[in-house]
């Protein structure tokens, strides 16, 4: 049985569409909703609710919430996406309305485009590639030369194509009973202010062209770009309701050369660059491996990187849920299943490092038989982790002092901030591995 401070909470985001009020209200194209205390609200336009996490603090985040009909958009393709985004020094306030799911690999006239398409005309090969730089030649230097700059040729290609820049003053929203969301694309919000994301799912974010790099490790990696959403230097972001997932290629069905897979995804939502006042909930993060990194590195912008992260999921997740570094993050009233999911088997879900000051409170944790809950966190010595009431299958547990006994780099348990900024913070997490799996997510907000 829920709360009833958390019946009260999902009562405010229980939405009735209200189809024949928009004309009356004036609102346009707009959709209008009503939610259970009879307020009208307009989901295209709506800003980020005041004390919602960090993206609220100052002047809060209300996107394109002053759009006029002129830049009010609905889109249903990749070239009306792009027309509509239009140029990134373009401040006006504009709304895109995500008609149907948009696929990024595809060109002007909405012909499917390929990995080889992209490839064409570079003279890269991927068999090629694994000839001229097998470490048993090559060594363990860069790669460098023809094959690695026809590789580079032929990513750009790709990154021209699916990667979508975001203006300030953007509200990005999938119009409702469309399975709205964005396939194989990423949106980059960069040195921009002032954006929302809703109601989309995010799929299939693919690099054609991953990079050897014999010096990532003992073993050497795959890279690759492109996170479905990737906020750098951005500030006042709320990210809400959206759906992240690798499908329907996963991981585990990735070959494996020179010892290592052949990665073609990066995050999912990474926070990097100096971004700063963002929030970040009720979304949906599954089938992925490295999720959400706050900080780009140890050094990344000292007095920024302040992000909230409530009432997500996060399932079939390996790491990064979040990494985070350096900034003040509030982690309250997620739901994290820990269970193994189509190969996704997770190492941690919470990384505090480079001084990070993180409040994790109220979150809950499914863990499959002898998973071991000190696993639960990871750290590099420098990093805090403060809070309290949270669940490890449906049992207070204090996961800082588990984790700190079973290593040598110990967390931190004080942080040197108050986070203020709480609005819908519930302080049970009992009911959220019920709760957040109905009301989580793209296609929820009706």
């Amino acid at each position: 049985m829920a709360s009833p401070t958390h019946r009260r909470s999902l009562r405010k985001r229980r939405t009735v569409v209200v189809t024949a009020a928009v004309a009356a209200a004036g609102v346009g194209a707009g959709l209008l909703v009503v939610n259970a205390n009879a307020e009208a609200v307009d989901l295209y336009h709506q800003a980020l609710p005041a004390k919602d996490g960090w993206a609220a603090s100052g002047s809060g985040t209300t996107g394109g919430a002053k759009a006029d009909s002129a830049h009010t958009y609905t889109v249903s393709t990749r070239a009306q996406l792009v027309k509509a985004l239009g140029s990134v020094s373009d401040t006006t306030p504009r709304i895109i309305k995500v008609k149907g799911t948009i696929d990024a690999n595809t060109d002007d006239s909405g012909k499917k485009l390929s990995c080889a398409d992209y490839a064409a005309g570079t003279g890269y090969s991927l068999d090629s590639y694994l000839k001229a730089y097998d470490p048993g030649t090559w060594g363990k230097k860069a790669p460098s030369g023809g094959q690695e700059d026809a590789r580079a040729a032929a990513a750009a290609k790709q990154k021209k194509n699916i990667v979508f820049r975001v203006p300030a003053n953007t509200t990005i929203v999938g119009v409702p009973g469309t399975n709205a969301g964005i396939k194989g694309g990423s949106l980059q919000v960069q040195n921009v202010d002032n954006v929302i994301v809703r109601n989309l799912t995010f799929a299939a974010t693919e690099d054609c062209f991953p990079q050897w790099d014999p010096t990532d490790g003992s073993a050497g990696e795959w890279n690759s770009n492109y996170d479905s959403v990737t906020l750098r230097g951005a500030t006042h972001v709320w990210a809400d309701h959206n759906t992240f997932t690798d499908a329907p290629f996963f991981d585990s069905a990735q070959k494996t050369y020179f010892g290592r897979k052949y990665q073609i995804h990066d995050g999912a939502l990474d926070i990097t660059n100096g971004s700063d006042l963002v929030t970040v909930e009720r979304n949906q993060f599954t089938n992925h491996d490295k999720t959400m990194l706050i900080g780009s590195s140890d050094t990344d912008s000292t007095g920024k990187l302040r992000v909230s992260i409530h009432h997500n999921v996060w399932k079939g997740i390996v790491q990064r849920a979040p990494l985070a570094r350096i900034g003040q993050i509030h982690l309250y009233n997620n739901f994290y299943d820990t269970t193994t999911l189509n190969g996704y088997a997770a190492k941690y879900s919470l990384d505090s490092r480079a001084k990070a000051q993180v409040v994790a409170e109220h979150n809950a944790w499914q863990l499959p038989s002898g998973a071991k809950v000190a696993k639960l966190l990871s750290g590099d010595g420098t990093g805090s982790v403060a809070g309290g009431g949270n669940l490890v299958n449906g049992t207070a547990t204090d996961i800082v002092a588990a984790y700190n006994a079973a290593n040598s780099k110990k967390l931190k348990t004080t942080v040197n901030w108050t986070p203020t900024l709480t609005a819908g913070l519930e302080k049970s997490a009992k009911s959220l591995p019920t709760d957040l799996l109905k009301t989580t997510g793209a296609g929820v907000l009706s």
